[in-house]
């Protein structure tokens, strides 16, 4: 699989924003991709009210966006905002090209380093595994990555690949963790973590919002990284070995050897 992971730096303007979508899905397309990997909050970025930006996923933003990928022939996966029943809006993937037409709402919502997302934003509750070309892709948003449980779901369910899109929080310690953790997720899923996120505004939002850091890291099943980038806007396109997968997961077993807890849990109060 040849892969894009399109490091952009999206603004209040969902127009513009668009455009950006567009031309960095029509570079990727001419290199040979795939699959073009957007970020979270590709649509807006945070730090502005995002109930006036929310659309449902048959709105003009996401029709647009289904329309660039067709154009383009491939399969393209971005983050937008869709209103939620109870007045919030949900942190949306929307997932569109060749065969494929889903979304995943993020499920862990950033309630941490003084930032409360769940004050505006509602909870998914799926884990999605699309297919593109035969392979399985896993989708998760930016704070997902800190909970192991879902990636090695996203693997039980068939994902090779799995695809954290992000608006990363900026501070210190915050670029080694993403870093850290996009290859320790590799790892405990066996499989490639492709980890895109916004470039780097290169000032704090007044609002404490996370903005992003750039530096997109593609980490192999083993761990190891694959391609990356810099803060600044970048297409980074980087072919995927996925025969790496299955002999990741037959030498690294660590799917097939977990535990069972609440079964351990239940033989030990049987003894």
């Amino acid at each position: 699989m040849r892969l894009a992971c399109a490091q952009i730096l999206s603004s209040t303007d969902p127009a513009a924003n668009l455009k950006l979508v567009a031309e960095a899905t029509a570079r990727a397309a001419d290199q040979g991709a795939t699959l073009v990997l957007f970020p979270e909050a590709t649509m807006c970025r945070f730090g502005v009210p995002l109930g006036p930006v929310a659309e449902p996923l048959d709105g003009p933003w996401a029709t647009a966006v289904r329309e660039i990928a067709a154009r383009a022939g491939v399969t393209v996966v971005a983050g937008m905002f869709t209103p939620a029943d109870d007045g919030r809006v949900r942190n949306t993937l929307l997932a569109t090209g060749p065969g494929t037409d889903t979304h995943y709402h993020k499920v862990h919502l950033y309630d941490a380093f003084g930032f409360a997302e769940s004050r505006t934003v509602a909870p998914g509750f799926e884990p999605v595994v699309i297919d593109v070309d035969g392979v399985g892709v896993g989708l998760s948003t930016c704070y997902d990555i800190r909970f192991p449980a879902l990636y090695t779901e996203l693997a039980d369910r068939g994902a090779a690949l799995i695809a954290v899109c992000a608006s990363w929080g900026a501070g210190p310690g915050k670029l080694s963790q993403w870093e850290l953790l996009a290859r320790a997720r590799a790892l405990d899923s066996t499989s490639y973590v492709a980890a895109v996120g916004q470039a780097d505004p290169g000032g704090a939002d007044s609002t404490g919002a996370p903005t992003g850091i750039g530096h997109s890291v593609v980490a192999s099943p083993w761990g190891e990284v694959v391609a990356a980038a810099g803060a600044a806007p970048e297409l980074v396109v980087c072919d995927l070995d996925l025969d790496a997968v299955a002999a990741a997961r037959r030498t690294l077993a660590v799917l097939s050897n977990r535990a069972d807890f609440v079964q351990v849990g239940k033989a030990e109060s049987r003894g």
